[in-house]
């Protein structure tokens, strides 16, 4: 559980706290001396039986609260919480490079990835959304967030092996993340591969920026490694002996960093038993709570009291 501000910069204007206060002390003592020159405070004090001139404690401390209200509701604050959720959003990447037509799978990795994937869209929840992304040398956006399955069905059904050479996991996950920005429910993707990032950049790990994105954005990834070990490359015959090898800890440094789970699949079987557990896992999910309209409301309610209270207990005698 955490706070997040969607507009952190206005979080500045809380330096005006100490303004406020300052300002409130300053005026009270000028308004002190100026009663002291012209009133008679011993005739008042007999009268009211009371303070003619208070520090009025109450109206400071309702006015900071007011103040604080607004800029926290101007800086969008927002509450994330891990919870359970029915009605998540979800990204699927898969992997679509030329190594996963390697048949140690049947018929073949990216066959039995797609299969996978319908399953997995057939068994969730009718409120939550999904959305499709391919990845090879660079990521394409197949299908955006969507609540129809028969759509998402056939573009899963569409995508074949790309043409592009290289395996962007990073570009996967920052793409997925970019479809998932802005969405107040639970943000989960699932990441399927049978290989190692291959897009580097000059000064940094893509892998690590990637991560970073999808958890600044509360996105837990799921990431499921397929294939068998020393299994071929799918493009190259067997004589070869070239094996297509996925970074198992890079899987793992996403998932574990992200809230996630790392799986690994080395045959249909295995492939088809992580659905479920990944179903079991992702009804919980980062849940924001929008104070902004509560902070309004709550600072919108103060004022009225103020004005109350200025007008009776704290009103200025003639």
């Amino acid at each position: 559980m955490y706070l997040a501000f969607e507009h952190p910069v206005n979080l500045w204007y809380l330096l005006s706290i100490p303004l406020l206060i300052i300002t409130h002390y300053a005026f009270l003592k000028y308004t002190r001396r100026r009663a002291m020159k012209f009133a008679n405070f011993q005739a008042l004090k007999r009268v009211t039986d009371e303070k003619v001139v208070t520090k009025n404690h109450t109206e400071l401390i309702i006015r900071c609260i007011i103040v604080i209200s607004v800029i926290l509701a101007i800086a969008g604050t927002t509450l994330w919480y891990k919870g359970t959720s029915n009605s998540n959003n979800f990204i699927i990447a898969l992997d679509t490079s030329s190594s996963m037509t390697a048949q140690d799978f049947k018929p073949t990795r990216i066959e039995a990835a797609k299969e996978y994937i319908k399953t997995f869209i057939d068994n969730l929840n009718s409120q939550a959304t999904i959305g499709l992304v391919s990845f090879s040398g660079v990521a394409f956006i197949e299908h955006l967030p969507s609540d129809n399955k028969a759509e998402i069905q056939l573009a899963v059904s569409n995508i074949v092996p790309a043409a592009v050479g290289g395996t962007d996991i990073a570009g996967a996950i920052i793409t997925s993340s970019n479809m998932l920005i802005g969405s107040n429910k639970g943000k989960l993707m699932i990441l399927i591969t049978d290989g190692s990032n291959t897009v580097s950049f000059f000064n940094k790990d893509p892998i690590d920026e990637a991560i970073k994105y999808a958890r600044s954005n509360n996105i837990a990834i799921y990431t499921i490694g397929l294939g068998t070990v020393g299994g071929p490359i799918g493009y190259l015959p067997d004589y070869y002996n070239i094996s297509s090898v996925f970074d198992a800890s890079s899987l793992e440094k996403i998932a574990n960093n992200t809230g996630g789970k790392y799986y690994y699949a080395a045959n249909n079987q295995e492939l088809d038993a992580t659905y479920k557990d990944i179903l079991s896992n992702t009804k919980e999910a980062y849940i924001p709570i929008n104070f902004e309209p509560i902070l309004m409301t709550v600072a919108l309610i103060l004022i009225f009291i103020e004005w109350g209270l200025m007008n009776t207990r704290f009103r200025s005698l003639p």
